[in-house]
């Protein structure tokens, strides 16, 4: 059996099982795309982590068009009401509330961020960021860390979910930072890319790989490529920052996950 993760930008991920198919935070219509939202084939459940416009993304577009359920937060679940999706089709859960959705079974897990958005009517609504951890297979399981910060309870979620692949951010886009409103400018995204390596060693993740970039030569991903193999007590640790996207195709070969990278075709919106 094999399972594909496609990168598409920023946090976004098309992950393919041997049964099912979802989307973690798609954000697809942003200042560079590696795919038209129009042009995903049908996901079996869309996970939104919090309710960051570079997160939530495309959700509403594309949950309207496929019907696809949606399993997010209280306030992405009000936000997507607004945009006329259902409330039936929108699972709303939190940490340790495990879910079965569309056939995929859901664990969202403490992310130490912030979930913020705003209605038309002007109120703003907040609420609880998530991690998610999927299996899309035995012996195949995905974190995605939802836009967290580095907290030393990782070393929790690896003992008790031991994730094989962790997707971990490490980086700002340089296409959005200047789109970043207030004095100063962002030094970091939510963890740096020493604290992006560190997390990954923290949850014991065979496979680690970079996210919330577009340029994979950015400085900041590639620091993140020459800091995991110094924390990385093992010393077998795979380290990876697709293209955008790229997709990576994962199977699990005697207990070691081998990964084979399938070069992208790439629509460039810029």
């Amino acid at each position: 059996m094999t399972t594909r993760i496609r990168f598409l930008g920023v946090a976004g991920y098309e992950i393919v099982g041997p049964a099912w198919r979802v989307l973690i935070d798609p954000y697809l219509s942003g200042p560079v795309s590696a795919v038209k939202a129009a042009e995903l084939e049908r996901p079996d459940a869309i996970l939104v982590s919090h309710a960051a416009y570079d997160h939530l993304g495309d959700t509403a577009a594309i949950a309207r068009r496929t019907g696809s359920p949606v399993v997010c937060g209280g306030e992405v679940r009000a936000m997507l009401m607004e945009e006329g999706i259902p409330a039936e089709q929108i699972q709303a859960t939190t940490w340790g509330i495990l879910v079965e959705v569309g056939g995929v079974t859901v664990r969202p897990v403490e992310c130490h961020h912030w979930s913020q958005g705003r209605l038309r009517s002007g109120q703003f609504v907040t609420g609880v960021p998530m991690g998610f951890i999927v299996e899309p297979e035995p012996e195949i399981r995905v974190y995605h860390y939802g836009d967290t910060a580095i907290f030393s309870d990782l070393r929790l979620i690896g003992e008790l979910y031991r994730p094989t692949v962790a997707i971990l951010g490490c980086a700002n886009p340089d296409e959005l930072l200047a789109q970043a409103v207030g004095p100063g400018r962002l030094l970091t995204g939510e963890m740096s890319p020493d604290e992006a390596a560190l997390a990954a060693e923290w949850l014991a993740a065979p496979v680690a790989i970079a996210s919330h970039y577009y340029d994979a030569e950015q400085s900041d991903v590639k620091a993140f490529l020459d800091a995991v193999p110094r924390h990385d007590s093992a010393g077998a640790r795979q380290v990876l920052a697709p293209v955008l996207g790229e997709t990576l195709s994962l199977e699990c070969i005697e207990g070691t996950i081998e990964v084979r990278r399938e070069q992208p075709r790439v629509a460039d919106s810029r």
